[in-house]
């Protein structure tokens, strides 16, 4: 069904943020695959370029595009380049999912700062922007992995639930994917991608405010090579 599905994403134009790392890489190349034209958001420029040729070697569209995304000047920006190359961007795939590296009684106030930026402020902003400028384009939010434990994750997805559960007041169509573990590999995250590529269908344009959890394979214990690590 997915494969018949994937069909409608030709026309569709998506950007990806954290595209140069994680699920970020492994939805770009999904999507791309499935017929969208993706925009790689990040900031890693070399990585952004090479994953884009990959995708442009596959039959697929890419161009990468540095921006911070927390910057809502940088993302005004990068939304002002997508319109120029592509005419549209009808929607945003913002990973949400930036994990906390110290167990929550060693957290940090600057890494629970960081935290809350990466994964809350910037899709505030991200949000807000859309609102402005693109109120038809769609925003599906990869949140924190369920695996996370420790205080400190329960309130940025509580955080992400209760914008894309109350966006309809802003006509804003938004919804969010749980993944229950960090990304271990293209082959390993099917399942968080064909999440993704269901909620781009046009079809689905009438689900907003949704959470869904998505359960994943175990992840292998040796991740295999990829083209970044030839």
């Amino acid at each position: 069904m997915l494969a018949l599905m994937a069909q409608n994403l030709d026309a569709q134009v998506i950007a990806v943020t954290s595209a140069d790392q994680g699920y970020g890489r492994t939805l770009s190349q999904a999507l791309a695959r499935s017929g969208a034209s993706v925009v790689l958001v990040g900031g890693n420029v070399e990585t952004l370029a090479q994953l884009a040729s990959h995708i442009e070697y596959e039959g697929g569209t890419a161009i990468p595009l540095k921006a911070d995304v927390g910057v809502p000047l940088d993302w005004v920006s990068a939304q002002t380049r997508v319109l120029e190359i592509f005419g549209a961007l009808h929607g945003v795939v913002h990973l949400a999912d930036k994990r906390a590296h110290s167990a929550f009684q060693q957290l940090s106030e600057g890494e629970w700062m960081d935290l809350f930026n990466c994964n809350v402020k910037s899709t505030v902003g991200i949000a807000q922007v859309l609102r402005r400028r693109l109120p038809d384009t769609w925003l599906t939010l990869i949140g924190p992995h369920l695996d996370e434990s420790g205080l400190h994750a329960p309130p940025q997805r509580g955080a992400l639930r209760g914008l894309a559960e109350a966006a309809h007041a802003e006509n804003l169509r938004v919804n969010v994917l749980l993944p229950s573990r960090a990304s271990s590999g293209e082959e390993h995250d099917r399942p968080l991608a064909e999440a993704v590529i269901a909620l781009a269908q046009p079809a689905l344009r009438h689900l907003r405010g949704t959470v869904i959890d998505v359960p994943m394979p175990a992840a292998p214990r040796e991740r295999p090579l990829d083209f970044y690590n030839l």
